[in-house]
């Protein structure tokens, strides 16, 4: 049994730890530390910028900005891709008032207790391992996206070709250890409380790839900065 085993992510109620990581959108670190006391914040911990599926998460959680910071919250982007290449891509693909931040040894993912799904020939233990085949089985519905219902693989690979996503031999490197990690947000309040989450977690993967339905993230925006 390995410690990754015992990961469980942080639920309502639970304080959330000091993470310090490397800012991509502006120079220096950043500290969620920072935010404590200041303002509530909304973090981002999602795989690296590899993923078709997080690139989108990404951008939905960006333009959700100006809601949020109408409300006086704060976003933080996590992104497990190197400082370098993730400064690239956000050059060529700016996001207004972004706030990002690298993580390519996925710290902070492990601090909020999400685990690394391993890929395994046909063992499945939800939400450590899975099967090939019960990947193959799953299916990514984005109807403005895809043609129809895929699996993730198909999926995947169809969005990179949609996007002209080259994967680097950087993305390769994060891929190889942390292809399985599972994403979430969280909503912190002034003290770093966490007040509301969406994670890839809950049963067997049902939320998988899936992004947070923007209506309840926001409700639990407003009820976090009265």
């Amino acid at each position: 049994m390995s410690a990754h085993i015992d990961l469980v992510p942080l639920q309502p109620g639970d304080r959330a730890p000091n993470v310090v990581l490397d800012a991509i959108t502006q120079e220096g670190k950043i500290a969620l530390d920072d935010f404590r006391g200041q303002k509530p914040v909304l973090v981002g911990l999602f795989r690296g910028l590899h993923c078709a599926f997080c690139r989108r998460h990404i951008a939905a959680q960006a333009r959700l900005d100006p809601e949020l910071r109408e409300k006086g919250v704060q976003s933080l982007t996590v992104v497990n891709t190197p400082i370098e290449r993730a400064r690239l891509y956000f050059r060529y693909h700016p996001m207004p008032n972004l706030l990002a931040a690298s993580d390519p040894e996925r710290a902070s993912h492990r601090a909020f207790g999400l685990p690394n799904l391993e890929f395994t020939q046909d063992e499945t233990i939800w939400p450590y391992k899975v099967s090939m085949a019960a990947v193959k089985e799953m299916r990514i519905d984005m109807p403005s996206e895809l043609p129809g219902p895929m699996d993730p693989f198909a999926a995947s690979e169809f969005l990179d070709k949609k996007d002209n996503y080259e994967v680097t031999e950087v993305d390769e490197q994060m891929m190889a250890t942390g292809h399985g990690q599972l994403i979430g947000q969280f909503l912190l309040d002034r003290q770093g409380i966490v007040r509301w989450s969406f994670t890839e977690v809950p049963e067997g993967g049902r939320h998988m790839f899936e992004a947070a339905n923007p209506q309840e993230l926001m409700s639990a925006v407003s009820q976090v900065a009265q």
